[in-house]
């Protein structure tokens, strides 16, 4: 039995909405109906939550000339006249300087990423919706601790990358509840994988490697969520509106350059 059924009195006289320019806060009232999948999903965020501080080995000594053990052949510069004319100690800088450019991004990004969620318990209509965005929020503010204490590390932070701050404007002052799931879920968190992946296949330090493997646990059942959300609700829109839909995806992955490719950040 539905939950609304069960009321003494009609939902519609007893619910009520907020709203500003950024979205209007949805209250769901049927706490008994939702997706199978993303009630699994939701399962699957409460089980697998772990705790930065006890999981990763905050003790480990960075070496800061190479903080992630990488390859030279994947410094951006590397064979070119300006990485030739450098020395040891300078390569070294260079490493160093990526590396907290790369990383600084990674945490602007998972705060983003925690703005996002929250709006997200605001405005998704469903209550399943509801119930894995809650997980996926101590997910996030789990991601921005972690990248935070690598940063310190490292001793070395960056700003936002203007790309990456103009997504994320875009994203969370849109009014309509599923760009912030197309924006973030879909976009910046499935480009995040593909990052996250290649440093924790290439890297040879072990805490670099053990922070961007944790992180892409999560990372992946968030881009699952959306994907699950929006299969069931982009159907359901105008052509016009899956247009514009198509218009936003094509302005961040190329008009303007992405803010999470593969390969470094921006």
């Amino acid at each position: 039995m539905m939950t609304t059924k069960v009321y003494q009195l009609p939902v519609d006289k007893t619910g009520w909405q907020t709203a500003d320019q950024t979205g209007t806060a949805t209250f769901t009232w049927d706490y008994d109906n939702g997706r199978d999948k993303l009630l699994n999903l939701y399962d699957k965020g409460k089980k697998k939550q772990w705790d930065a501080a006890e999981r990763i080995d905050w003790s480990h000594q960075v070496d800061l000339d190479n903080p992630l053990l990488m390859a030279d052949e994947l410094v951006p510069i590397f064979g070119s006249p300006m990485w030739d004319r450098l020395n040891d100690a300078e390569r070294g800088e260079v490493r160093r300087n990526m590396v907290s450019w790369q990383f600084s991004q990674f945490l602007h990004g998972e705060q983003g990423a925690l703005l996002c969620t929250a709006k997200i318990v605001q405005t998704v209509p469903d209550i399943d919706s509801k119930y894995y965005a809650a997980t996926q929020v101590i997910d996030e503010a789990r991601h921005v601790e972690t990248y935070s204490r690598y940063l310190d590390k490292i001793g070395i932070a960056y700003p936002i990358n203007p790309n990456l701050k103009s997504l994320l404007d875009d994203v969370l002052t849109d009014s309509r509840w599923d760009m912030t799931y197309l924006g973030m879920q879909v976009l910046i968190e499935g480009l995040a994988l593909a990052a996250f992946g290649l440093i924790r296949n290439t890297a040879g330090d072990p805490l670099g490697k053990a922070v961007n493997a944790y992180v892409m646990q999560d990372e992946a059942r968030h881009v699952m969520f959306g994907r699950l959300a929006l299969r069931d609700y982009y159907p359901q829109l105008t052509q016009a509106e899956r247009d514009d839909r198509e218009e936003f995806c094509a302005d961040a992955c190329g008009a303007r350059p992405c803010a999470r490719p593969s390969s470094t950040w921006g």
